[in-house]
């Protein structure tokens, strides 16, 4: 005796571009926080393969450049090298640590084809990867500050105790942009390119090597507000301001929480669209 006809059932298959499942993919990712902790910190022993220093040559080469660019602005601009040092010292590694974020970011899903095909993990696995390789670099070339800093003593307050929700926010930025890189770069292989040319373009147009006294020394107030227009700029000041002991303006963290929120939003929005899409885009 055959069984009765089934109704067709109608429940509809789960669909993966909703704003639940990048969510989640965002919230299972953090989850293997073992995986992603353990991968980031191969990256750098892997890069330092055999080397005697190890990861101490990112601390060198980082505190080479900013020294030596230090002098020779300092030098140009008749600066006072006890505050300008420290000043483009901590500019150089703040700026490694946004600018490695954005262009590192732009190749996160195509330098991980291989684990992203064979891997069943949340595409965020691997940007939270990034993220902490990152924060090690970071870790590596604040000791530059440090020596720095013990050479020509700043005036520190208990305000610099501002840079570490600084340095979170600056990490809760560099997830969403190459979540939303990642994904355009894989999609369009212009975009990595193009950003690399306007993170070299925002590096002069930031006041790393040069300061807004230095543009206003020159007889035209109005130029000390180029720097405004560039974004970068106030994710830098809102760290390095308070580690030099400089007064903090609220709106550098109006400006970049208003940031934060906006490319949050764009990102959430091309995860839900094309999260799926990116293990085949590859």
């Amino acid at each position: 005796m055959s069984a009765p006809p089934t109704e067709p059932s109608t429940t509809s298959a789960p669909d993966s571009r909703t704003f639940r499942r990048a969510f989640q993919d965002l919230r299972e990712g953090f989850g293997h926080r073992e995986l992603w902790l353990h991968l980031g910190w191969q990256d750098i022993k892997q890069r330092y393969k055999r080397s005697v220093l190890g990861p101490f040559w990112i601390t060198i080469a980082t505190g080479v450049s900013a020294v030596a660019m230090g002098l020779l602005y300092g030098t140009l601009f008749d600066m006072d090298i006890a505050s300008f040092l420290p000043y483009v010292t901590l500019g150089f590694i703040i700026w490694n640590l946004i600018s490695g974020s954005i262009l590192e970011g732009a190749d996160v899903f195509m330098s991980n084809e291989g684990l992203i095909k064979q891997l069943p993990t949340p595409l965020s696995v691997h940007v939270y990867r990034l993220v902490w390789r990152q924060m090690i670099l970071f870790a590596h070339n604040i000791v530059i500050y440090v020596v720095i800093f013990a050479i020509f003593p700043q005036p520190i307050s208990w305000t610099a105790i501002a840079a570490i929700p600084a340095l979170f926010l600056i990490a809760i930025n560099a997830v969403w942009v190459s979540l939303l890189f990642g994904i355009l770069s894989t999609r369009y292989r212009d975009i990595a390119p193009l950003l690399g040319s306007i993170v070299q373009l925002l590096f002069f147009m930031t006041p790393i090597i040069w300061t807004e006294k230095t543009l206003e020394g020159t007889g035209n107030a109005d130029r000390a507000k180029i720097a405004e227009i560039n974004p970068l700029y106030h994710f830098l000041d809102i760290m390095r301001a308070p580690l030099l002991g400089e007064d903090q303006q609220l709106y550098h963290w109006v400006i970049v929480l208003a940031v934060t929120v906006v490319g949050w939003a764009v990102a959430l929005v091309a995860m839900r669209n094309y999260r799926s899409r990116v293990s085949y885009w590859v």
